[in-house]
């Protein structure tokens, strides 16, 4: 029977969870680097013992690391990120410029095919890749250079690249989304970039046809229909049928359209998970009520998902990067909490169950399916 490993980056280390094709029991493995941040902590699909960590600590800064044995062990690789870009200035909140810094590493995008490819979205806003399994990085400069760079302003979290979606039929095509700045999409492997923010609509930008300033949350795709993008943005859900060109809201009947994560069922290319809050001053579900949102019609219409989960003084947040689903015939779906909960539901998402309730605040989630 095949098995899955949920791989959970928090606030206090990361923590591997794994079970069989039943999804009932779990072995906890944890914390790998207790008192470190883990911002991202994900597996190369083409090799499912290769594990790539990033981590931060206001000590020691920012640490790639990487296994080769599923997480049993760990070793630092190719921290030195090449920028090749010129050193730039963008604008701050108060529109005063701001160097360009390095900061963290927020997200980590493994290639489909080779375990040794593997890019990186790092704050302040930029794209690396490394051919070598991580020990060298080189900057694909083109995105920061862009005309719009200047012009770019931080989010909340900070003016981060969280978002990487190589497009698996095209190898030159890669999406990203930057906090604040929208999508971006190159498709020559990223020499050029072009602005995907057509359609957009935000209440701080009063020009509907400008170019950049968009907070996108997170993007998800079905990799069968790699041009049907679903995105969650600061307000509002949305949905590109060409790979960006072009944007249209599927909010719908949601109770909110705020949130953070996306995520698309692993065989129904228009069924699609979101996890509304309250607003974006206040980060915890609506009414108190932890409800996952599922459309199985690609938006507009959606069901609450509520069967073992909790429906009163329920106060946490669920990030970007902490909702993902699994490639068992069953679909699995998981999500982590800023209360420390991981939950799994076996079943696409009717019934729902803790794996664990305390750890440390969860920053992200990711599944790898196993042999």
């Amino acid at each position: 029977m095949s098995g899955v490993r949920v791989l959970v980056g928090t606030r206090k280390g990361a923590f591997i969870l794994t079970s069989d094709g039943g999804r009932e029991r779990w072995d906890i493995s944890g914390p790998h680097f207790g008192g470190w941040e883990i911002y991202h902590l994900t597996g190369s699909p083409a090799d499912p013992s290769r594990l790539y960590m990033s981590q931060s600590g206001g000590w020691f800064g920012q640490l790639i690391q990487r296994s080769d044995d599923g997480g049993a062990t760990w070793e630092p690789v190719g921290n030195q990120f090449r920028y090749e870009g010129v050193p730039g200035t963008h604008q701050w909140y108060d529109g005063t410029p701001h160097p360009w810094e390095f900061t963290r590493v927020w997200h980590l995008e493994p290639s489909p095919t080779d375990p040794d490819t593997v890019y990186a979205g790092v704050e302040d806003a930029a794209l690396f890749r490394s051919a070598d399994g991580g020990q060298t990085w080189q900057e694909l400069s083109g995105l920061r250079e862009h005309r719009s760079g200047p012009s770019w302003q931080p989010g909340a979290g900070g003016m981060c690249l969280h978002t990487i979606v190589p497009d698996p039929r095209d190898p030159g095509r890669i999406v990203v989304a930057i906090s604040a700045a929208g999508v971006f999409r190159t498709d020559d492997v990223g020499k050029s970039w072009q602005p995907m923010n057509r359609g957009l609509r935000s209440e701080g930008i009063p020009d509907p046809d400008a170019e950049v300033g968009h907070c996108v949350h997170h993007i998800a795709t079905h990799p069968s229909r790699p041009e049907v993008l679903f995105m969650q943005k600061h307000w509002d859900v949305m949905r590109s049928d060409d790979a960006g060109e072009s944007w249209y809201e599927i909010s719908g009947d949601l109770p909110s359209d705020f949130g953070f994560p996306i995520a698309v069922h692993a065989h129904e290319p228009d069924t699609v998970y979101v996890v509304p809050i309250k607003s974006d001053s206040e980060h915890y579900p609506p009414e108190g009520r932890l409800r996952v949102y599922r459309s199985r019609t690609g938006g507009n219409e959606w069901e609450p998902l509520t069967r073992g989960l909790p429906q009163s003084h329920c106060y946490v947040n669920v990030l970007r990067d902490a909702m993902a689903v699994d490639s068992l015939d069953s679909c699995g779906v998981y999500f982590g909490t800023t209360g420390g909960q991981v939950y799994v539901s076996a079943d696409a998402g009717d019934n729902w169950a803790p794996i664990a309730r305390d750890l440390p605040a969860v920053l992200s989630v990711e599944v790898q399916t196993l042999p």
